[in-house]
């Protein structure tokens, strides 16, 4: 069976909906929802129920698409205030990492495809080219991953994987477009190399930078009678910022990613709104991008390349990926302990955006484009079973995991940024009740008050004289520093 314009919104919504089915069961075992994703398109695709999706240059715009929402959005829920004491350790592992970790790789495949015994024959720049559209961390497998199973991570971890995972795409983009344009201009000089690496990030940056500032203006200033379309103009600006930057010849994920940051650390009109529309987009996407790269995939040609592929796929994990950390992570001394580095390298999650990567060589038919594909889609479905599946583990064996802080109130109450005062919630005990069973009673602090009391499944307005249980929820609004 084939996509046609009749069709098409009845196989999507299937799959959409075959997808969060199989996504919330896989939960519950502590399997990332991301491989399942992938999972459900093998297993309608060619080889599976016979949906015939064949087209790389498809994939590639669906994948560039995704990955702008998701770096955007990521982008957002990066907090300044967290990632400043490890910026700099983010940095070097997004930038100086992805280039060991593909150097390293790419050597390992070079010699493996010297062997005998083995079915591949890639010459040095090939390998290095397939090492470096693996050499990132997946925003997407990291950003799901540390959320969904609410892994909270001592020393500041989590805002510098999240960091790395967010900032290191462009890197490995980078190197995948200089070594194809090397492979087919039969070789590029250094100055020209240094040049594109440049030019990319330098006004991807810039590019990111002001057109972020300029989002937050328009979202601040325009005085739009309908609060649902401010999440719709922030959508248009995303694309507008990837669009602009790339023909301007910088790295549009680059821009995207900043320009989230800028936007998610200043003050922004129906914050509220936007968040929750960028979260179900995101992930909307992030099921779109996996099936179509699961639809892309003929399971039957990855078997031919397995044993190669889990070779280099074990290299990555126990020695390519942890040896780049290890370097990278050296001239911060005691600063960062030896546990933080085994967890930073055992995270080095491949997903998405290497399969994504991989649809350029075919594009661009570079000779062994195909084996490429299939060598880094095998990787991708061994990394997330292995990595993803166990990063919880991983953490508490290290003893890097602490309880979850809790955020928010149990009431789902919001306040505008503008207003300046913090809403929190309080449970009445036993306890409480003994030296006060009336909120007249209560000795709350100055400039407190209740707002709603929760019993059960009903909501009370409160009163001085009105009685408390046991269990009762209170909704409590105070100025910001009173609570």
């Amino acid at each position: 069976m084939i996509f046609t314009a009749g069709n098409i919104l009845l196989i999507g919504s299937i799959l959409l909906f075959v997808s969060i089915i199989v996504g919330k069961t896989g939960y519950r075992f502590g399997v990332p929802a991301l491989l399942l994703f992938l999972v459900v398109g093998m297993l309608f695709g060619s080889d599976g129920l016979g949906l015939q999706f064949h087209n790389a240059k498809e994939a590639q715009f669906i994948g560039m698409v995704a990955l702008s929402i998701i770096l955007f959005s990521g982008g957002m829920d990066t907090k300044f205030t967290e990632i400043k004491p490890i910026l700099t350790h983010g940095i070097v592992l997004s930038t100086v990492g992805v280039l060991l970790t593909a150097l390293f790789t790419g050597l390992f495949i070079w010699w493996l495809s010297g062997m005998s015994w083995t079915n591949i024959h890639l010459p040095l720049i090939t390998s290095l080219l397939l090492a470096s559209t693996m050499s990132s961390t997946d925003s997407a497998s990291v950003f799901a991953i540390l959320r969904s199973q609410k892994i909270n991570l001592k020393h500041n971890l989590r805002p510098m994987l999240e960091l790395e995972s967010g900032s290191n795409d462009p890197m490995a983009y980078m190197l995948t477009i200089v070594l194809i344009q090397f492979i087919q201009s039969s070789g590029m000089g250094v100055p020209q190399i240094l040049s594109s690496f440049a030019i990319q990030f330098i006004v991807g940056a810039a590019t990111g930078y002001f057109l972020g500032k300029l989002a937050i203006l328009m979202l601040n200033r325009l005085n739009i009678d309908n609060q649902a379309l401010y999440p719709i103009l922030l959508l248009s600006f995303i694309f507008f910022i990837f669009s602009i930057t790339d023909l301007l010849k910088g790295n549009g994920y680059l821009a995207v990613y900043i320009a989230g940051m800028i936007v998610g650390n200043n003050k922004i009109m129906h914050r509220k709104e936007i968040y929750t529309f960028m979260d179900g987009l995101t992930w909307l996407f992030q099921i779109i991008m996996f099936l179509c790269l699961g639809l892309l995939v003929n399971p039957h040609e990855m078997l031919e390349v397995a044993v190669v592929a889990l070779l280099i796929g074990i290299f990555m994990i126990v020695v390519g990926r942890p040896l780049s950390v290890f370097l990278c992570l050296l001239p911060f001394g005691k600063r960062i302990t030896l546990k933080s580095r085994l967890f930073v390298s055992w995270v080095g999650l491949r997903g998405a955006v290497p399969i994504i990567f991989a649809t350029y060589p075919v594009v661009a038919n570079v000779p062994g484009a195909h084996v490429i594909f299939n060598i880094v889609f095998f990787i991708t479905i061994v990394s997330l079973v292995i990595q993803g599946t166990t990063v919880s583990r991983v953490a508490r064996l290290l003893n890097l995991s602490t309880p979850l802080e809790k955020t928010g109130n149990d009431f789902g109450v919001e306040l505008p940024e503008e207003i300046d005062s913090n809403l929190h919630d309080m449970t009445i005990t036993q306890e409480i009740l003994d030296q006060a069973d009336t909120l007249k009673d209560m000795n709350l602090p100055k400039g407190t008050l209740v707002m709603i009391v929760k019993r059960g499944n009903e909501y009370l307005i409160p009163n001085g004289t009105l009685k408390l249980h046991a269990g009762d929820k209170l909704l409590l609004i105070s100025e910001n520093g009173k609570e």
